[in-house]
């Protein structure tokens, strides 16, 4: 546990990620403008709530209120351990994967375990999931580095030696590099259990969360956070390929002219979400200059 002072308030509870240091630098990006406004234009600045969920921007942009606020350009950053400290990149076109959140749930009918016959057990059918959704993206011809199934979690009945079972539970979560690749991923996943079910005699119940949309960089959004980097000799690092975590900040780039960047958090700091993870202070000065200067080159 942490013994840090700005730990969690509920023991053993926390999101390890780095939001509290990026909200950090949208203030001091909100302090920059507020002493110096900018010359021309409207700078809105956003605490989003919801990220993690997906249903955070998609919950800003239905607000009554957001066509009031509507950008031209959208801007964001998310700190990323591996990179080095302060170190900044950020990629061309598709810079974060879709993704969303799959329950399949499958009924059939319980049994004493001496007379399994006289039940309809989802096991075989639970057993062709979990070793066939992963291999749904080769299956659909789909390029490995385009497209991924992770199963997270499976469960087959309760835990009694005096039952057979006759429910099952898997969850699988899906990722594609665009929009229409997750479409058609999703499909396909969602047939595959329907077949499945219905190939054992069982009912199935599908159900989704957590709905990301693909993140895609514009080009000219793009090329003022590159501008940005030069600005502030800030040392760059060059991103070959999109990140596979998913950011619902994508669903910005459907309103305005987008674009996300990520700033070295140390080679040596922990991973994203690892217990021991902590978000490193000295970024939030460095964060907040690139955004006033995007800022300052669009609105003066």
């Amino acid at each position: 546990m942490s013994g840090s002072a700005w730990r969690s308030r509920i023991g053993g509870r926390g999101h390890l990620c780095g939001h509290d240091g990026h909200m950090a630098i949208v203030s001091g990006l909100a302090m920059a403008l507020s002493a110096r406004r900018p010359a021309r234009g409207r700078v809105t600045v956003l605490f989003q709530p919801a990220e993690e969920t997906g249903a955070g921007a998609a919950a800003v942009i239905a607000d009554p209120a957001f066509s009031g606020l509507r950008p031209d350009y959208s801007f964001a950053l998310h700190n990323l351990p591996g990179l080095p400290m302060g170190a900044a990149g950020i990629c061309r076109g598709p810079a974060n994967f879709a993704s969303e959140g799959l329950r399949i749930g499958l009924s059939g009918k319980t049994a004493h375990a001496s007379q399994p016959e006289a039940g309809v057990s989802p096991a075989e059918a639970l057993c062709a999931l979990v070793s066939g959704l992963p291999k749904l993206p080769v299956d659909l011809g789909l390029d490995p580095d385009a497209a991924l199934v992770t199963l997270v979690h499976a469960r087959l009945g309760e835990a009694a030696f005096g039952i057979a079972p006759g429910e099952a539970q898997v969850w699988a979560t899906l990722r594609s590099v665009s929009d229409a690749t997750q479409t058609r991923l999703m499909e396909a996943a969602r047939a595959i259990a329907q077949k499945t079910a219905a190939a054992c005699g069982l009912g199935v119940e599908l159900g989704t969360e957590d709905r990301f949309a693909a993140c895609h960089n514009d080009g000219e959004a793009g090329a003022l956070v590159e501008r940005a980097f030069a600005a502030e000799q800030v040392e760059t690092v060059a991103l070959d390929r999109p990140f596979r975590w998913s950011e619902d900040f994508g669903l910005f780039g459907s309103v305005s002219k987008s674009a996300l960047f990520v700033l070295g958090a140390g080679t040596d700091t922990p991973r994203l979400h690892n217990p021991d993870y902590d978000f490193p202070d000295q970024l939030i000065p460095l964060g907040a200059r690139l955004f006033e200067r995007i800022a300052r080159d669009l609105c003066g």
